[in-house]
């Protein structure tokens, strides 16, 4: 690809002022502790525990001493018989809010294996990606992914998925949902993409990992590791500069060269899948210096900016949408009239994904109250009932398409307990219902309104009263399975001599 077309795709922005929210309150937010039975205060921040917010899985406690409370407790879902299953956390959210979601995991050894497992995240309806904690629980550190988010509607899902590669049980240890800032990574557009975090460094840095409350929303900074010149900063620049507000504390030291000559960095420091990134890239300039920096930015000898103006006071450049693949490497290069070496203070890279899109709304609630309607719903039945697709909720079928809608319901010999809710006849395009072989209990409601409706199956349970005449009205009725329950009176007039249909 030529430079002109990378060039094409991107939204590069030099930034201006804002007015930040304060940082003297803690962030705002819901901060879930996995697999606990109380809550707890850290750091001055209120952790809940998650049993309001997962109806499956189970809590367990490490037998292994940790340093952070959060870890010490999992919770893990089942995996076997459960490929192409989710377990899911609903959360409570603002529909108007931009959300910092962070998921935590540390192994412990909780399911008996030397090893975790390996495992799907999924948001909403979107898989989020793979989780692969091997080689950090190897080195005795937990791992954590951090994505960005916006709701569409009152609540927000994080689900684990059992994939063809997990071979012992998923588990969590922390999720946290925290509200960010309007102005922060706001040139995305959260409608269609989330974002998902590759890297965030502190270039020059060498302590611990930079959070609250040096950062207002508590995102993780981390040290870059490959300081070979650094200069230190007594006065760093008003973050208020900054659309992403990035910490003060990653502007006091920055990486450089001692010579005016270029900086090389291998950043970030994994290999990239080929998809489109956002890049937020940070300098500010020391008042020790003679003059400001000017340099040139190269991303895998690709212009990303040119003639850049580094002061004290601050600058950033960020890419929305930047084309990548494999290792990259970042060239900052004084320009020609430039006798001052290069500087950089810190970055973030996102992937940009793909959001998958959800089902319809009307068809969501009516699923839900089917849910409150069964004492043993199946344990999958939490999150998008159809998305990822993959991932479709246990009997349900769905639509293809950008409207999705439930097309099935095969819920046959699962030994469900309850009754059927008048609400199925909410879910207006299927066309078969399976629910035999269960024991359920209660009337058979109307379902004149599910005119697409070509099979049902609702034999072999408890169901009492008499058959609805309003089956009558379901004119592409093929096949009505009722034998074996409770049902009383006369198969209504309205079936009787319809060749076409098979009843029993």
């Amino acid at each position: 690809m030529s430079p002109l077309s990378l060039l094409s795709l991107s939204f590069l922005l030099l930034l201006p002022f804002f007015l930040p929210v304060s940082s003297s309150q803690p962030p705002k937010g819901v901060l879930i502790d996995c697999g606990a039975t109380v809550g707890s205060v850290i750091g001055g921040r209120e952790w809940l525990p998650d049993g309001d917010y997962v109806s499956a899985g189970v809590g367990k406690n490490l037998t292994i001493p940790v340093l952070v409370r959060t870890l010490s407790t999992v919770r893990t879902f089942p995996f076997r018989n459960n490929v192409g299953r989710k377990f899911c956390y609903d959360v409570p959210v603002y529909r108007q809010a931009r959300y910092m979601v962070r998921t935590t995991y540390f192994y412990g050894g909780v399911n008996g294996r030397s090893s975790p497992p390996v495992f799907d995240q999924i948001v909403d309806g979107t898989l989020w990606g793979v989780v692969n904690t091997t080689e950090d629980y190897r080195k005795g550190n937990a791992s954590y992914y951090e994505g960005v988010f916006k709701p569409k509607g009152k609540s927000m899902s994080v689900c684990l998925g059992v994939n063809s590669h997990t071979d012992s049980d998923p588990f969590i240890s922390a999720l946290e949902f925290v509200i960010l800032g309007d102005s922060l990574y706001n040139t995305t557009k959260f409608d269609v993409n989330g974002l998902s975090l590759v890297a965030r460094h502190s270039f020059g840095y060498s302590g611990p990992t930079i959070r609250y409350p040096d950062d207002p929303f508590d995102r993780f900074w981390e040290q870059y590791g490959e300081n070979n010149y650094v200069i230190v900063s007594n006065s760093p620049p008003n973050v208020s500069r900054f659309w992403n507000w990035p910490p003060s504390k990653v502007f006091e030291a920055a990486l450089s060269t001692d010579q005016p000559q270029s900086l090389e960095l291998r950043w970030p420091p994994v290999s990239l899948q080929n998809a489109s990134y956002y890049i937020a890239l940070y300098f500010a300039d020391t008042e020790s210096r003679p003059t400001s920096t000017m340099l040139g930015i190269n991303i895998n000898n690709v212009t990303y900016y040119r003639n850049l103006n580094v002061t004290p006071a601050g600058a950033a450049v960020f890419a929305t949408s930047w084309p990548l693949i494999g290792n990259t490497k970042i060239i900052l290069r004084p320009t020609s009239n430039s006798e001052i070496s290069p500087l950089i203070n810190a970055g973030e890279i996102f992937q940009v994904l793909e959001l998958g899109g959800r089902t319809l709304t009307k068809d969501v609630i009516a699923l839900e109250e089917i849910k409150k309607s069964l004492q043993n719903p199946p344990l999958d039945w939490n999150g998008d009932p159809c998305l990822p697709r993959q991932y479709r909720w246990t009997g349900v079928t769905c639509s293809e398409g950008t409207r999705i809608r439930v097309t099935t319901l095969n819920l046959t010999g699962l030994g469900l307990l309850g009754s059927v809710s008048p609400k199925i006849g909410n879910l207006t395009a299927l066309t078969g219902i399976w629910l035999g072989n269960n024991r359920l209990s209660g009337k058979i409601p109307d379902l004149s309104s599910l005119k697409m409706l070509e099979i049902l199956h609702l034999e072999d349970n408890k169901l009492s009263g008499e058959i609805p005449s309003s089956l009558g009205d379901n004119q592409k009725l093929r096949e009505i399975f009722l034998q074996n329950n409770n049902l009383t009176g006369h198969i209504p007039d309205s079936l009787i001599g319809r060749k076409e249909l098979n009843l029993t």
